[in-house]
Order: structure tokens, then C-alpha cells, then sequence
């Protein structure tokens, strides 16, 4: 069984920075597609960023293009999150997923692995 663990959540104020781990519990893995999603209170799972096994082919939602980088070390089986310039609708519980395969989508149902899931908060 495949485990993601998140670490790297907190509290900012707007306009400040955090930068998300996710750590993979087994070495072959390094081969997957792997993104991190989020979730606010009382809304939908949603794409925030994802990326091949490289980094060749990276995605990004439109509202965090030019704000959050996302990156592996493979090495380290570790996904980063890199959040800058955060506001206050970037407040959620963010999650960091992976896929069986490496073929990289933005489709919360493509993926099948997932971590516990770590709190950003941003206060304006």
C-alpha cells in the first residue's frame, strides 16, 4: 500500500509564502504522475498543480499560474508545492496525490493515492 504523507501547512498572511512536502512511501513511485490538490469548506476537490515523473509536463490551474511552482526530487520520493504570493481564497486543506501510472491529468477521479491532507490558511 502506497502512502503519501503532506507536511509544510500553516497560517500566512496574504501575500507570504509556504512550501508543501509530500513524501512517498515507496521508491518506484518516482515513475507516477503526481499533483497536489484542494479543498475549502463546503466546496469540491479541486486541481491545483501536477507533473510527470521528470517534470516535463507540468499542469497548473488558473488561479495559481505564476504563484505555485510544483516539483519532485526523486531521489528524496518527494513532491514539493512551492506557494507564493498566497491570498486568502488560496485557503484550504491541500492534498497530495499520485497515479498508478504516469500519464498526467488534472481529473481528481485519475488519481488513486492519496495523502491526509495538510491546512493552509491565509488571513488577510
Amino acid at each position: 500500500q502506497v502512502q503519501l504523507v503532506e507536511s509544510g501547512g500553516g497560517s500566512v498572511q496574504t501575500g507570504g509564502s509556504l512550501r508543501l512536502s509530500c513524501a512517498a512511501s515507496e521508491r518506484s513511485f518516482g515513475r507516477n504522475a503526481m499533483g497536489w490538490f484542494r479543498q475549502a469548506p463546503g466546496e469540491e476537490r479541486e486541481f491545483v498543480a501536477a507533473n510527470s515523473w521528470a517534470g516535463v509536463t507540468t499542469f497548473y490551474a488558473d488561479s495559481v499560474k505564476g504563484r505555485f511552482t510544483i516539483s519532485r526530487d526523486n531521489a528524496k520520493n518527494t513532491l514539493y508545492l512551492q506557494m507564493n504570493s498566497l491570498k486568502p481564497e488560496d485557503t484550504a486543506v491541500y492534498y497530495c496525490a499520485a497515479r498508478s501510472n504516469s500519464a498526467v491529468t488534472m481529473s481528481v477521479g485519475d488519481y488513486n493515492y492519496w495523502g491526509q491532507g495538510t491546512q493552509v490558511t491565509v488571513s488577510s
